[in-house]
C-alpha cells in the first residue's frame, strides 16, 4: 500500500486537474500514465496537429537522420510559467561601513595595532561602532545586524580589552572568564580563528574551543590545563557539563550567544537553558550578549531570561531600550504567522537577487547549464548551492561533478584552454565526519574557485571570501533563512549575487519575499540553457550538417536533452545509483513536506507532478516504490535533534 502522502492528483499549476485524468493516482498509475504519455508523444507526433511551419523533405531526411535519444519530451508537457506580478519594494539598507577608526575608541594599543595588521581593518562597520562602546561599558547588549556586517569583531573586540586589562593578569588554570556560543561547528572554528588573532599581543589569554565530532577525551585534556575563552556549540558544552568534573564557571564573566536564532531554530533551547542554569549556579552577575541577524520570537524569549536592562542595537534604526517585559509579553502572543508576515529584513546594497521559474523536469539540466555559464564560460566564479537535505547533497555532488567535470578526456593535449577549465565541486552537510567536514570548509575557505554543494550548515555566520553566487535550489523554510543563506556573499562591501530557483507552482514565494522588504529580479531559464551552445560534449551530431549559427532554440533544447541524457545514463549504469536516486528523491520529497504551515499554499506535495520531479533526478520513470526505501533523512524536520 502506498504511503498516502505520495498519492495525489495530476495538477496544472493552475491547480486545475487534466481532462483526461479526474480519478485519484497512486505512484504505480502515475508511473504508467506518465510514461505512455511520453511514448505517445514520441510516436504520434506526425500525427498531431501540423506545426507553424510544415517540414521540408529536407528537414524531414535530416529528422530521421537524427540520433536516437532515449530521454523524451524533456521539452512537452511542462507547466506554463507564470508572470511574476510583484510591486517594486524599497529594501530595507544598513550602512555597513563608517569611516572611523579603532583609534577612536579607548582600546590598548596592541590590541589596535593588531586589528589593523594582522586583520588588516582600518575602519568600523557600523555595528562595530554601535556595539564596541556599548559592551566597554560593562552593559548587556542585544544586537541585530545584516548578515556579513562584521558582528564577530563587534564582541570579540571589546571581550579581548576587557580580559587583557583586569587587575590580576589572568592565569590559564583560573578557567573560562568567557563563553561564546554558536550554533554550527564551522562557526566555532571560524570564531575560535578571530579570536586568536585578536589575542596575540596577549599570550597569557588561552582561547579553546569544543565541538561535536572531536574527542571527548583530548578535550578533557585542554579543560583541566585550562581555558580562558571558551567557544562551543551548546549540545558538546552540555554533554561536559554533565560529564566532565573539571569544567566549572566561577570565574565566568562574559556569555555571548552568536547567531542566537540559528541556534533555537536547530532545537537547542532546552541545552541552552542547561547552560545558563549552570552558569548562574556558580555566579550571578555578567555580562551578556545576544547577537542575531533576524529577531524571532524566541530569540525575544531568549533575551528576556538571559539579558539584564540590555541596550539593543538595531543597526536599521536608532538605539534605544528594549521594551519591558511587559510590553515583549504582547509582541509573544502575536502568532508565528504574524511574525513571518511582518519582520522586514536588511539586505546589502552590494548584494544583486535573482529568481528564475524551472518546471521540474528541466531543473537538473537548468542548474548544470547555470554552473557551466559562471563557473566555466564566465570568470572565475567561486558558488555555494544550497539543497534541504544531505542526500541530495551527496547525490548531485557525484552527479554533477562526474558530468560536468568532463572526465579524463578534458586533460587532453590540444585542447583549448575554455573546455579544460576544470570544475571544482565540494560538499559539506551534518551527517559527514567531523574530520572531513573541517577540511572541505578550510579547502573551500582558501580556494578561490569552486562550487560548495550544502545544506543549511553553511548558511549561518560563516564567513568564505569571494563568494560570488549563492544558488538556491531548494527554497528556504522562512524569509529569514533565505537572508542567512544569501548572506555567505556580498559580506562586509564586497559584490555578490544570488539566485533562488522555484517551479512554476511556487511562484507567490516571490510576493512573501517582497512582503519582507527583499527585491528579486527575474532571470529567464532560456537564457541559461543558451549557454549550453558553448559545449561542443552536448552537440547533437548529424551526418552532413552544417555547422550550427546562433542560438537557435530548438539546438538548444537538443542539447539540453543530451545533457539530461547524459545524467540518466549516469544514473541508471546501476542499480545502485538508481537505488540512491531514489533515496535522494525520496529525502526531498520528504522536506517538502516539512515546510510550515503559513507556507503549505505554496508548497505543497499534492502540487508536485512525481514522473517531472524524477526526472530532476536523472530518473527516468516515476519511482514504484519510495515507500520501501529505508527513510531518508531532511535537514528540515521539525524541532529535529541536532546533529553536535
Amino acid at each position: 500500500k502506498q504511503s498516502g502522502s505520495l498519492k495525489r492528483k495530476l495538477q496544472s499549476p493552475h491547480g486545475n486537474p487534466p481532462v483526461k485524468r479526474k480519478c485519484k493516482l497512486s505512484i504505480n498509475t502515475f508511473r504508467k500514465g506518465a510514461t505512455e504519455a511520453d511514448r505517445r508523444e514520441e510516436g504520434s507526433s506526425s500525427q498531431k496537429t501540423a506545426p507553424k511551419k510544415q517540414l521540408t523533405d529536407k528537414q524531414n531526411e535530416s529528422q530521421k537522420n537524427k540520433p536516437f535519444i532515449k530521454t523524451s519530451s524533456l521539452f512537452k508537457n511542462n507547466p506554463d510559467i507564470p508572470e511574476i506580478h510583484r510591486k517594486e519594494v524599497r529594501q530595507v539598507q544598513e550602512n555597513v561601513f563608517t569611516t572611523d577608526s579603532f583609534s577612536l575608541l579607548d582600546l590598548h594599543p596592541h590590541l589596535i595595532s593588531t586589528i589593523n595588521t594582522v586583520l588588516n581593518i582600518c575602519s568600523m562597520t557600523s555595528v562595530q561602532k554601535q556595539t564596541i562602546p556599548v559592551l566597554l561599558q560593562g552593559r548587556d547588549a542585544l544586537v541585530r545586524s545584516q548578515t556579513g556586517s562584521g558582528k564577530t569583531l563587534a564582541y570579540g573586540i571589546p571581550l579581548v580589552q576587557s580580559l587583557q586589562g583586569m587587575e590580576s593578569k589572568i592565569q590559564r588554570s583560573d578557567g573560562p572568564y568567557a563563553l561564546v556560543l554558536v550554533p554550527t561547528r564551522e562557526l566555532a572554528l571560524q570564531s575560535f580563528d578571530t579570536i586568536q588573532k585578536l589575542l596575540k599581543p596577549f599570550t597569557w589569554i588561552v582561547p579553546g574551543v569544543l565541538m561535536g565530532g572531536e574527542k571527548r577525551k583530548s578535550e578533557k585534556a585542554r579543560l583541566r590545563k585550562g581555558i580562558n575563552i571558551l567557544i562551543s556549540t551548546p549540545g558538546r558544552l552540555v554533554d561536559h557539563i554533565r560529564s566532565t568534573q573539571c569544567i566549572h564557571f566561577r570565574r565566568t564573566q562574559w556569555l555571548i550567544i552568536d547567531e542566537a536564532d540559528r541556534i533555537l531554530d536547530l532545537g537547542f533551547e532546552k541545552d541552552v537553558a542547561v547552560i545558563l542554569n549552570a552558569l548562574n549556579a556558580e555566579r550571578e552577575t555578567r555580562q551578556n550578549v545576544l547577537l542575531s541577524a533576524t529577531l524571532t520570537e524566541g530569540v525575544t524569549r531568549l533575551a528576556d531570561i538571559s539579558l539584564n536592562d540590555p541596550v539593543s542595537i538595531s543597526i536599521a534604526d536608532e538605539i534605544q531600550k528594549v521594551p519591558e517585559p511587559a510590553a515583549q509579553t504582547d509582541r509573544k502572543a502575536s502568532s508565528s504567522s504574524n511574525c513571518m508576515e511582518q519582520e522586514n529584513f536588511a539586505v546589502p546594497e552590494t548584494l544583486q537577487q535573482y529568481v528564475m521559474m524551472v518546471p521540474s523536469k528541466l531543473r537538473l539540466v537548468t542548474l548544470a547549464a547555470f554552473i557551466l555559464q559562471k563557473c566555466k564560460f564566465e570568470k572565475r566564479h567561486k558558488m555555494i548551492i544550497f539543497f534541504s537535505s544531505c542526500e541530495q547533497v551527496e547525490f548531485y555532488h557525484e552527479l554533477l561533478a562526474k558530468v560536468l567535470s568532463g572526465g579524463p578526456e578534458s586533460e587532453q593535449p590540444g585542447r583549448s584552454p575554455l573546455s579544460s577549465v576544470s570544475l571544482h565541486f565540494l560538499r559539506l552537510h551534518g551527517d559527514m565526519e567531523q574530520e572531513e567536514r573541517t577540511e572541505v570548509f578550510q579547502e573551500f575557505l582558501k580556494s578561490k574557485t569552486g562550487i560548495l554543494l550544502c545544506t543549511d550548515v553553511a548558511a549561518r555566520g560563516l564567513d568564505l571570501p569571494q563568494v560570488t553566487w549563492i544558488v538556491q535550489y531548494n527554497a528556504p523554510a522562512s524569509p529569514a533563512e533565505y537572508i542567512h543563506r544569501i548572506g555567505r556573499t556580498a559580506r562586509i562591501g564586497c559584490r555578490g549575487s544570488s539566485l533562488l530557483v522555484l517551479a512554476p507552482s511556487e511562484a507567490e514565494y516571490v510576493s512573501l519575499l517582497a512582503s519582507h522588504k527583499i527585491n528579486v529580479s527575474e532571470l529567464k531559464m532560456e537564457k541559461v540553457l543558451a549557454t549550453l551552445m558553448k559545449d561542443d560534449r552536448f552537440k547533437v551530431h548529424r551526418p552532413g550538417s552544417k555547422k550550427s549559427c546562433g542560438k537557435s532554440p530548438q539546438e538548444v533544447r537538443e542539447r539540453a536533452t543530451v545533457l539530461q541524457t547524459k545524467f540518466e545514463d549516469l544514473v541508471h549504469s546501476s542499480k545502485g545509483t538508481v537505488q540512491w536516486a531514489k533515496k535522494a528523491l525520496q529525502s526531498f520529497l520528504c522536506a517538502y513536506t516539512t515546510y510550515p504551515r503559513e507556507l503549505k499554499h505554496i508548497f505543497h506535495i499534492k502540487s508536485l507532478h512525481l514522473g517531472h520531479v524524477a526526472k530532476s533526478f536523472g530518473l527516468r520513470d516515476a519511482p514504484q516504490n519510495l515507500t520501501a526505501l529505508p527513510a531518508a533523512g531532511s535537514k528540515r524536520k521539525t524541532k529535529p535533534k541536532p546533529k553536535r
